[in-house]
């Protein structure tokens, strides 16, 4: 192949060869590892003359096409849009018709030789020029339609979206004003109580915002509480979710759903000793155990939709709501219900099917004839799927409800996840959306010395432009729903995602970019809509000038104490984070402080064998060291801790006073939002998750220490609340 034919064919597709590692080094992606990446994305890397081909002929289509799919533009008094158009058209008045999003319409005429000519290409004889237009018209944020047409002809030549933006993010009036926030962050199936069925629920939840309102806090971030796969449970990874924008059915709290009260066998089965115990059980268990839940909530999910569809006139209402849900959520929770209650079905046939692609072909999509069949012949099994969304959606929206009349300024923050898993129902809907032989991950970095390839298909950038960024919107409209705040995980993702082929390694990647001025537009236009603060996971490898970019849209960044380090290894104060961000100790793919302190992640990991050999591990080893003594020096120096107490770090141990210290002197700093992990209120050890694992270790089934009620009830956790609450007013 000639490196120009590549290399155009890597600039159409948005394939970056070189790149800054998380160590600082520039790096260049080898050729081999490009070549096999295009082959992975459906083309021939060894057929020059048909990436050539395809090159021209995206090339001709651009022109052919007189109007983008899309503009995202941010609200001006005037817009400058591109328009191709045949030398025939350019002298003639057209009209651009554009259709607001409340059903305006607003014609303007305009002839393209009245603006600047930014380029022509000739085809097929016929010259097509290219213009960029001004628009000078007042357009209200949202989307609007945009169409192209000749005067006395309403058939149009071109239409495009037109998506008009605020310029940043929403943040509220309170932290605008200064206000300093400190909430805890936990994963919601970690929850322990006496109520819950063996996983922590809405209602843990609701008790939570409560209790955390009472001490001064102000937010609970979640992990991602995205739909997993029902039919298998074991497969709890809240970062490989079946989809990104209905929900995980496990988290309803059964008793508090509304057809309880009239489910008399359900009731009558609740009451007796065997199903006590067996909740009992589930709920003393120290890890979450995923099938016998499941298989708990689900049979209790039967009994009450059956309460529902076969009880009493005085059930309509609550039957007409259903239906009105159904009916206004559409396509996408019609494609969630049918994808859940299909893949049971297939599995009652073959226990091996573990997904559609294990399916008959003939059922491999949502838009076949066979599965359009199915769906049409099983109505109430679909509906059935569709009851468990309504009603676990009704529960999040009781529990964003209840902590706004707590006075929370944030209340619930959710998590984004950066995809999907390969045998998800969003991939299953809309296999044209994504490069489905890729896996998206991490090159190598600190967090992974190996790299990291998480099993996540990544959605194309040509098609998300094309379907006006459609698939993005929803996302976001689904995600900032019922809640104050929204952590986007791995925010580089607007950017820049490493493509993984399949079956390689996670260092054979590449980099593909992304329109990232596009999608942080609509990012700020849906966090105006719904209210909705953003923070953005800015960790491992960050291109130079994207923390510029986030900041200019009203991104809050994510501040990890133990990875705010300066040249000289010295850990930089917390007074001097940024304030538009989030600091924390800790998150979900890192130990608890107690584990770090004690490198018991890094024995692990190599039990787990995942560092390439000894070497590594014992640099680790030493760095870690390094890392704690300076972590006292930083806390002496700021009088955080007692001038006698905690020198050395080869002979301090972590015990409740210095965990809770470092807490506190996270809370000192300038950040706008300090998030702690409940796990380290508790003094916990074990992490809930090691990056880099799958079966070699039970992530995401950790439950915490404690039930929610004595977390609250603990006199120290109480002290340590008062000062969280003191040091953020100060």
């Amino acid at each position: 192949m000639s490196s120009s034919t590549l290399d155009s064919f890597m600039q159409l597709k948005g394939i970056d060869l070189n790149f800054i590692d998380a160590w600082g080094k520039p790096t260049t992606v080898l050729d081999e590892n490009v070549k096999t990446l295009i082959n992975h994305m459906g083309f021939d890397a060894s057929d020059d003359a048909a990436l050539s081909a395809y090159y021209e002929q995206e090339e001709l289509q651009h022109w052919l096409s007189l109007l983008a799919p899309v503009c995202v533009l941010q609200q001006a008094p005037e817009y400058q849009l591109e328009v191709h158009l045949p030398i025939d058209f350019v002298t003639d008045p057209l009209i651009y018709r554009i259709t607001t999003e409340d059903g305006l319409q607003i014609d303007k005429t305009i002839t393209a030789t009245d603006f600047p000519l930014l380029g022509c290409k000739d085809i097929s004889d016929v010259e097509f020029q290219l213009y960029e237009v001004t628009i000078e018209v007042p357009l209200a944020l949202g989307y609007h339609q945009l169409t192209l047409l000749e005067k006395g002809n309403d058939e149009p030549l071109a239409e495009m979206s037109l998506i008009i933006t605020p310029e940043t993010c929403f943040t509220p009036t309170a932290i605008q004003d200064g206000k300093k926030l400190w909430g805890t962050s936990v994963q919601l199936y970690c929850l322990k109580s006496q109520n819950n069925w063996g996983i922590g629920d809405f209602s843990d939840l609701k008790q939570l915002l409560i209790k955390t309102a009472e001490n001064g806090g102000d937010f609970i971030g979640l992990n991602p509480i995205h739909a997993l796969n029902p039919s298998q449970p074991q497969n709890a990874s809240p970062y490989s979710p079946s989809s990104r924008k209905w929900l995980n059915i496990l988290y309803t709290d059964i008793t508090a759903v509304a057809e309880f009260s009239h489910c008399d066998a359900l009731q009558a089965e609740l009451a007796t000793s065997v199903f006590q115990q067996q909740l009992s059980n589930l709920r003393d268990s120290k890890w979450v155990d995923y099938v016998n839940v499941t298989t708990v909530k689900l049979k209790a999910l039967r009994a009450l939709f059956d309460t529902l569809i076969n009880g009493k006139k005085e059930n309509q209402i609550r039957l007409d709501s259903l239906h009105e849900f159904v009916t206004q959520k559409g396509d996408s929770l019609t494609q969630q219900a049918a994808y859940d209650a299909l893949q049971f079905k297939f599995l009652a046939e073959n226990e091996d099917s573990w997904g559609w692609p294990s399916w008959p072909e003939e059922f491999q999509s949502f838009s076949s004839e066979s599965t359009q069949c199915w769906i049409a012949d099983n109505e109430q099994e679909v509906l059935f799927w569709s009851y468990c969304q309504w009603v676990t959606e009704t529960q999040l929206a009781e529990a964003d409800e209840l902590a706004r009349s707590l006075g929370m300024t944030l209340g619930l923050y959710r998590d984004l996840a950066v995809g999907v898993g390969k045998s998800s129902s969003e991939i299953w809907a809309n296999h044209d959306l994504y490069c489905e032989n890729v896996s998206i991950g991490a090159p190598p970095d600190v967090l992974g010395p190996l790299g990291q390839s998480w099993g996540l298909p990544p959605l194309s950038p040509d098609q998300l432009y094309k379907s006006g960024y459609q698939p993005f919107i929803e996302l976001l409209q689904s995600n900032m729903s019922h809640c104050g705040a929204l952590r986007i995980d791995h925010v580089m993702a607007l950017l820049r995602l490493w493509w993984v082929p399949e079956g390689s390694t996670a260092d054979s990647g590449a980099y593909i970019y992304y329109n990232v001025y596009d999608m942080l537009n609509i990012l700020a236009l849906e966090s105006t809509r719904n209210q909705c603060l953003v923070i953005g996971e800015d960790l491992g490898t960050v291109p130079e000038g994207m923390d510029v970019l986030l900041k200019e849209a009203g991104v809050y960044s994510y501040k990890v104490f133990f990875f705010e380090q300066a040249p000289d290894g010295g850990f930089i104060s917390p007074l001097h984070y940024i304030q538009q961000a989030m600091a924390t100790l800790s998150t979900h793919d890192m130990p608890t402080i107690k584990g770090y302190w004690h490198c018991e992640d890094l024995y692990l990991g190599r039990t787990l064998g995942l560092y390439p050999d000894d070497e590594v591990f014992n640099r680790l080893l030493a760095d870690r060291v390094e890392s704690k003594q300076q972590i006292l020096n930083s806390l002496h120096g700021h009088n955080s801790v007692p001038d006698d107490l905690y020198l050395d770090a080869n002979t301090t141990g972590m015990d409740k006073a210095l965990n809770f210290a470092l807490q506190k002197h996270l809370a000192t700093g300038s950040a706008s939002l300090l998030s702690l992990q409940l796990e380290d209120f508790l003094e916990m050890d074990q992490p809930v998750n090691v990056p880099g694992t799958s079966n070699e270790y039970r992530n995401w089934q950790r439950k915490l220490t404690h039930d929610v009620d004595a977390i609250f009830t603990d006199t120290d956790i109480q002290h340590l609340m008062k000062a969280l609450t003191e040091a953020r007013a100060k």
